[in-house]
């Protein structure tokens, strides 16, 4: 459960939002949307520890595993499908554990090391990110070019591949649909539906919001607001509010 506790966040002078209260609970799927600048990708700073709250609390699990995108990506001369491999982080370190117990010849520990590999799927994994190259638009074969060779927009794909690679239990997306064909944006709305863990969604793609997303919140005046339903369902309630308060003015 990933809980805020009236927290109130300010950059500079500027307060974003305040006295934000609710809980969102594991598997459930959230849009956030608002007005640019409103404070949507300082709330992900927020949640990555990269920020700290003027007031309040944010309460994340410990043993949760959050998974965003990075906004850059090194010329790597490594090949793509091993980039993308480093978005799980304890399968690199079981394989760096493996080569060191070889090394050593110790037997109890490679024993232990192979059933946990097994454990984490790691013997399925490179089909794994091999099916998200694929699903992202990348050819038969352009796993194997280096990172280096691929232009900004295709190491975009990268990063967002190197994220689902991730056996995350949070997942912060910020406009992935960004650099994205229509096919790749039609196969990502499928492997978001299908994600068990919890998903927080900037987007300005309402269609992309609708197929999604089950929850919504809305910051606006300086309020992080939560909504039951996809996008489509967050305008009916949002336009009856803006009715009834435009009533009560007059």
């Amino acid at each position: 459960m990933l809980r805020f506790s009236d927290l109130t966040l300010r950059r500079g002078p500027r307060l974003l939002f305040r006295d934000a209260g609710f809980q969102l609970h594991a598997g459930q799927k959230v849009g956030i949307t608002g007005a640019n600048g409103c404070g949507k990708s300082s709330l992900f700073s927020l949640i990555l520890g990269e920020l700290q709250p003027d007031q309040g609390d944010l309460e994340l699990p410990r043993e949760w595993v959050v998974a965003h995108v990075a906004q850059e990506t090194p010329a790597d001369p490594r090949p793509a499908l091993e980039y993308v491999l480093d978005g799980d982080a304890e399968l690199r370190a079981v394989e760096a554990a493996l080569a060191e117990a070889e090394r050593e010849n110790d037997g109890p520990r490679l024993a232990e090391l192979h059933a946990r590999f097994e454990t984490i799927g790691g013997y399925r994994v490179r089909s794994r990110a091999a099916e998200l190259l694929h699903g992202l638009g990348f050819r038969a074969g352009e796993e194997r070019r280096p990172v280096a060779h691929f232009s900004g927009g295709w190491r975009m794909r990268l990063n967002l591949a190197h994220a689902l690679l991730c056996r995350s239990d949070l997942l912060l997306l910020d406009e992935p649909t960004n650099h994205l064909d229509l096919d790749a944006v039609i196969w990502l709305e499928g492997w978001l539906r299908r994600y068990p863990g919890t998903l927080l969604l900037i987007s300005h793609d309402r269609e992309f919001l609708d197929a999604v997303c089950d929850h919504v919140i809305h910051i606006e005046e300086e309020r992080l607001t939560l909504y039951r339903g996809n996008y489509s369902a967050f305008e009916r309630v949002r336009a009856e509010h803006l009715a009834h308060r435009q009533a009560e003015y007059e």
